[in-house]
């Protein structure tokens, strides 16, 4: 890959950030908030394994990538961090979801296989390479979502959150492929490469379609400004057919061009749309500036 991937060292400003910062849309609003719950966890464990797998990398590119990947998805943990603080703050405690996602990437998924499992440390290594790989296909699909929500814009979403959002996106269209080839680079050879490959994808989505589901129903049950509220499917519909979020069935479908043997993920999203953004992006931008680093305005 000759594309050059470097983390932005972004910051953005939460205090004008609405609880419901897609106006009047708390379902759309909480469907896509699931992803500061799950991402902070998730794109440390990530960084761990990518650590673990780097003393199989023997190509020099890869390992450039695998770097600049690394620490993109560092810093995407910690600004999802920082949002999860502000719901907080505005009554909206998430801790007795994350401290089950935490469990799972750290505990289920560690470095060690869980409960004794019968199979060796390179096994599981390449195991959860591919799980990463899996995960990866769908943050280059919502990314390249996000890009292209105009909708969102047109509702008066949340500028700063937008923005978030959209950097993060454009950053995970950037480096969409590097998970993939090092699950490549490192998954062994020959069937039980790909097999591995689709064993991944066949964990991968149920479970985060089954953290998103639960996730949206946390939010909205502890919502503060709602009365006895509920995620519901028919909502997320609506939503969705307004351009304020991705429809399941457009998730679902993207599980099936995974599984191509010829699937690569430079298939998936626009680069130049991404660099595009990531070039206009407030955040993006006050990051390239050596003082006075501030987000959207």
């Amino acid at each position: 890959m000759s594309y050059a991937i470097k983390p932005r060292r972004v910051t953005f400003d939460w205090k004008q950030t609405p609880l419901h910062w897609i106006p009047g849309e708390p379902t759309a609003t909480h469907v896509i908030n699931v992803l500061h719950l799950l991402l902070p966890a998730g794109e440390r464990w990530f960084v761990k394994v990518f650590k673990e797998a780097l003393p199989y990398v023997s190509d020099e590119q890869l390992l450039k990538d695998v770097k600049g990947f690394m620490g993109q998805e560092a810093t995407h943990s910690v600004q999802h961090a920082y949002v999860l603080e502000h719901l907080a703050e505005q009554n909206l405690d998430t801790s007795g979801y994350t401290k089950h996602v935490e469990w799972m990437f750290d505990v289920l998924l560690g470095e060690k296989p869980p409960w004794g499992a019968p199979v060796t440390r390179r096994e599981w290594l390449r195991f959860r390479l591919s799980l990463i790989a899996g995960i990866e296909h769908f943050t280059a699909v919502l990314g390249d979502w996000i890009l292209d929500a105009d909708a969102l814009d047109e509702v008066d979403t949340d500028e700063v959150m937008l923005d978030l959002l959209r950097w993060h996106g454009a950053e995970e269209v950037e480096h969409r492929a590097v998970a993939f080839d090092m699950y490549q680079h490192v998954g062994g050879g020959g069937a039980a490469r790909y097999l591995r490959r689709a064993e991944g994808m066949a964990f991968a989505w149920p479970t985060l379609f089954y953290l998103w589901v639960v996730g949206a129903r946390y939010l909205m049950r502890h919502d503060p400004g709602l009365v006895k509220g509920k995620y519901r499917f028919r909502n997320h519909r609506a939503a969705a057919r307004r351009g304020l979020l991705p429809s399941w069935a457009a998730l679902n479908g993207a599980m099936p061009r995974y599984l191509r043997r010829s699937y690569h993920p430079s298939q998936e999203g626009s680069l130049s749309k991404a660099v595009e953004y990531l070039a206009m992006s407030p955040a993006a931008r006050a990051s390239e500036r050596p003082a006075g680093r501030t987000a959207a305005s």
